[in-house]
């Protein structure tokens, strides 16, 4: 369950940073608004999966979803560029992210 609440966290980290990006420096409400709760359960969420996991191996997984997330959306849906180099330390970070999952306690 711990790692569930962590993916869901990490997804809401995404929500999130998108929800910052349209919020237009906090000049629009509705996408401000959806970044704070995102924001704040994406915390909640964090803490309560941290009774189970440890701490570096989470904060690290949780921040790399949220950066991978983020990256590709921002690739796709608001035309960042998506170079070969760009894309390899992308698949850099995911490779990481899965490592991290995978030789970490099985929980």
């Amino acid at each position: 369950m711990a790692w569930a609440m962590l993916l869901f966290a990490a997804m809401l980290e995404i929500v999130m940073g998108v929800s910052l990006k349209l919020s237009a420096g906090w000049t629009r409400l509705m996408p401000s608004l959806i970044a704070i709760g995102a924001g704040l359960g994406s915390i909640y969420l964090l803490a309560r999966s941290l009774s189970s996991l440890p701490i570096g191996t989470a904060y690290a997984i949780w921040t790399g979803i949220g950066t991978i997330g983020l990256v590709a959306i921002g690739m796709i849906c608001f035309q960042e560029g998506a170079g070969w180099m760009r894309l390899f330390f992308l698949g850099l970070a995911l490779t990481g992210v899965i490592g991290l999952r995978f030789t970490g306690p099985s929980i």
